[in-house]
C-alpha cells in the first residue's frame, strides 16, 4: 500500500469532531427518502485521484446525502455533477458523472479532496472543526509535492483553511495572505494556487458560476507547468 492509501484509510476512520460524527452517523441512518434502501458510507471521506497528480482540488466538505452516503468526493449530489462535467470536459475525468464509488470513474492526473472531511450540519464546520481537521489536508500536500503543480480551491471556506496548511506543509505563503476571489492565482514555491467560485447549487443556480468559468479555471490549472 502507498502512502497516500494508508493515509486515505486513516482518514476514514478519524473520530475527532465529537459534533461531525454524531450528525454524519445519524443522517446514515435516518436516510433520504430517495436513498432509503442503500446503505450509506457514514465515516469521513477521504480523497479521490491518483497519488501522482498534478492538480489538487480542495472543496469545503463531503455533503450529506452525496460523499457521506457514496463514500467519494463529491459523488452522488448536484455540486458533483457540475464539477465531474466539467473535469470530462476538459479532458481531466473518464467520464462526465460521478453516482456511486464502483462507477468506473478515474480522474487523469488531478486528485479531489477537502478541508473537512466529514458531512457537517447545515454544511457548515466550525473553525475548531476545520483546525482539528488540518493535519489530514497538511500529509496530503506532503505527499503530492513531489508532482503536484497546480492547486485549485473552490470556496472561500476552502480558501482559508488552505493557506495554513501550506504554510505547514512547507510551502512559503505570502503577508499579507491572497484574497480569495474566483479567477485569484497565486504563485507559490514550484506551484500556482487558483481560487474558484464553489460548485454549489446556490453558485451554479444563480449563475454565479457557470459551466464555461469553471471550465476554464480548471484548463488554466491543467496547464501549469
Amino acid at each position: 500500500m502507498d502512502a497516500l492509501a494508508d493515509l486515505d484509510l486513516r482518514i476514514a476512520g478519524c473520530r475527532a469532531c465529537p459534533r461531525l460524527v454524531d450528525w454524519r452517523e445519524e443522517v446514515a441512518r435516518t436516510k433520504r427518502a430517495a436513498f432509503a434502501d442503500q446503505t450509506y458510507w457514514g465515516r469521513p471521506v477521504p480523497g479521490f485521484g491518483p497519488s501522482d497528480a498534478r492538480m489538487l482540488i480542495i472543496g469545503l466538505a463531503p455533503a450529506a446525502h452525496g460523499g457521506n452516503r457514496t463514500g467519494r468526493m463529491f459523488t452522488g449530489d448536484r455540486s458533483g455533477d457540475v464539477l465531474y462535467r466539467a473535469l470530462h470536459d476538459v479532458g481531466l475525468a473518464s467520464q462526465p458523472t460521478s453516482v456511486s464509488a464502483d462507477d468506473g470513474l478515474e480522474l487523469h492526473g488531478v486528485r479531489i479532496t477537502s478541508p473537512v472531511h466529514c458531512a457537517p450540519p447545515a454544511n457548515k464546520p466550525t473553525p475548531g472543526e476545520r483546525d482539528t481537521c488540518r493535519p489530514w489536508l497538511v500529509q496530503e500536500l506532503r505527499l503530492l509535492r513531489p508532482t503536484l503543480r497546480s492547486v485549485v480551491v473552490l470556496g472561500a471556506f476552502g480558501w482559508q483553511a488552505t493557506l495554513p496548511a501550506l504554510a505547514e506543509a512547507g510551502w512559503e505563503v505570502p503577508r499579507p495572505r491572497p484574497v480569495f476571489g474566483h479567477g485569484a492565482r497565486v504563485p507559490l514555491d514550484g506551484i500556482e494556487l487558483f481560487g474558484c467560485f464553489h460548485v454549489s447549487q446556490r453558485n451554479t443556480f444563480t449563475g454565479r458560476l457557470t459551466p464555461q468559468m469553471l471550465r476554464d479555471v480548471l484548463r488554466t490549472a491543467a496547464a501549469v507547468y
